[in-house]
């Protein structure tokens, strides 16, 4: 009788070495392995990224910022996907290399990913200068996957200099992007109304550079008026913290991703902010609140995790929610309840 075959074990010393020469097969599988939710993987993970911090480039460039990091949001049909296709294109033709980490809307019955911006952005998917990487959001916190973070370490030790991170662009969450790149861009149109829209999201606030998409034919002229419009709501909102610092006011561009034009300007002001931070000191101190913010993310997931997998808290949620919609316990006093017992029984 022929023995069944054995699972294959992930080797963490040969996935570091693969990695670190460039191995697209290696880092998509590392990626696999920090987006599991198995404890035994993730403590896998926890070994790769150790070693990858410690003999790769990903260590020193997490604060001397080494690598140009930049999220790119925007509401759906703003053409993200489009437009980082495009100008990743442009970045590899001037000697970059680029790695695309788009985070796709989950199915809410499956969880699993649409995978739609892999498909969109052919340029880049068939590069071999660039790696592009669809994650379901899994019903994620900020439009952005739980092991973003993690997968920027692993395409950053593989030697990628650029790293664009897509984010769905649905909801007020959508700033959680802000908090782990260097420069946040907004994408929006001229036709949808969003520079309202981002004003009441509270996205304008964290937009470093806005870029009003789609400018081309007839719609040239609307898209040069939606610019004036957003940089009116931007002198409204005033400076924020960082900009008063650096003295940074945030440019609104027009650019069109299908003729490809005014993407060259659009990066410049990215380079242009980047550098302002840089100049200011800045950058690396920015750097270093990403990976404190990090942490106390991990805390928050572990918690949240812990809460679930609670048998003692399962027994007892029923018991307080009923009580709580018949209106003899308070909200408060229910969660106070919860995390009491969490507490106790923290199993």
């Amino acid at each position: 009788m022929t023995a069944p075959p054995t699972r294959t074990v992930f080797d963490v010393d040969a996935a570091t070495e693969q990695i670190l020469a460039g191995s697209r097969t290696w880092i998509a599988r590392a990626i696999t392995l920090v987006e599991s939710s198995r404890q035994d993987h993730r403590r896998l993970a926890q070994q790769l990224l150790v070693e990858l911090g410690r003999r790769g480039p990903a260590g020193a460039a997490a604060t001397a910022g080494g690598v140009i990091r930049v999220g790119v949001t925007g509401v759906p049909g703003a053409g993200k996907s489009t437009f980082i296709d495009a100008l990743g294109g442009r970045l590899i033709d001037a000697g970059h290399s680029v790695a695309v980490l788009a985070v796709d809307p989950s199915s809410s019955r499956s969880g699993g990913s649409i995978l739609g911006d892999k498909t969109r952005m052919t340029r880049l998917a068939m590069d071999p200068k660039a790696f592009v990487r669809p994650s379901p959001t899994a019903g994620t916190l900020g439009g952005v996957a739980r092991a973003t973070r993690e997968a920027m370490v692993v395409v950053e030790a593989a030697g990628y200099d650029v790293v664009i991170v897509e984010t769905v662009g649905v909801g007020q969450s959508e700033i959680t992007v802000a908090e782990m790149v260097d420069t946040f861009l907004l994408l929006t149109l001229a036709r949808s109304g969003d520079q309202l829209q981002g004003i009441k999201k509270g996205v304008l606030e964290f937009a470093d550079v806005i870029a009003v998409n789609k400018a081309d034919g007839p719609h040239e002229a609307e898209a040069w008026r939606a610019a004036r419009e957003l940089s009116g709501a931007l002198h409204l909102l005033g400076p924020g913290a960082e900009a008063e610092t650096t003295g940074w006011t945030t440019p609104v561009l027009t650019c069109s991703a299908r003729q490809g034009t005014g993407l060259d300007e659009v990066w410049q002001q990215v380079r242009q902010h980047r550098e302002t931070l840089a100049a200011a000191g800045l950058l690396a101190a920015k750097r270093r609140r990403q990976l404190i913010g990090w942490t106390w993310a991990l805390v928050r997931d572990g918690l949240l995790a812990q809460l679930r997998e609670s048998r003692t808290v399962r027994e007892l949620a029923p018991g307080l929610e009923e009580q709580v919609l018949a209106g003899t316990l308070t909200p408060a006093l229910a969660a106070a309840q919860i995390l009491s017992t969490l507490s106790a029984h923290p199993d």
